[in-house]
């Protein structure tokens, strides 16, 4: 359980992200500063940079993350990896609203059209790789290190990157169907 502080910490990103992500749609990312977002989002350029050290943090950071990482390990351990990937995804983003998947469409579109932020996005890759692998592992019982873990991990995250950068993001829905329906064709093609 978070504590108030915690709370307050999360509630005080977001805000700042919602704010920037509006900034963002209207002027565009490249023309937007740092100090027109602190001024909108009623905090100063120096609070700004204790909850996110770059612009380009401010993209990636998803608040879903947590749990999208609890909803995986709750999944039923008879599902394999990708069984409960796709699980925890229709688990997440079904019980958003509207609105929250048209934010992530948005910074879903940010993240592959503007050059520092696809850049970011990739060296986060790295980061999620990591972190997914321990997940996997922990799934499958093998060791992070595994050669297994790192080919299903590579390979799924493959197939997430590969919908990311060419399913048109029109309709926020769009990316996950199509992300679901690549990770089933996945499935199939493994077996796991």
């Amino acid at each position: 359980m978070m504590s108030l502080r915690e709370r307050k910490k999360v509630k005080t990103r977001i805000s700042i992200q919602k704010c920037a992500m509006r900034l963002f749609l209207k002027q565009g990312y490249n023309e937007t500063t740092i100090e027109q977002i602190a001024a909108t989002a009623e905090v100063s350029p120096s609070t700004f940079f204790r909850y996110f050290p770059t612009k380009e943090d401010l993209v990636m950071y998803d608040p879903l993350d947590p749990l999208i990482m609890e909803s995986f390990r709750l999944q039923p351990a008879e599902l394999g990896p990708i069984q409960a990937l796709r699980a925890t995804m229709q688990a997440v983003f079904g019980s958003l609203s509207d609105d929250e998947l048209t934010e992530i469409s948005q910074k879903g579109k940010l993240m592959t059209t503007v050059p520092e932020l696809r850049s970011k996005a990739l060296d986060e890759l790295v980061r999620s790789f990591d972190v997914f692998a321990r997940m996997v592992a922990e799934r499958i019982g093998k060791p992070s290190e595994d050669l297994t873990v790192r080919v299903v991990v590579g390979a799924i995250m493959g197939v997430m990157m590969s919908v990311l950068f060419t399913v048109p993001q029109d309709h926020p829905m769009n990316l996950f169907t199509s992300m679901d329906a690549a990770l089933g064709q996945m499935e199939k093609l493994l077996a796991l």
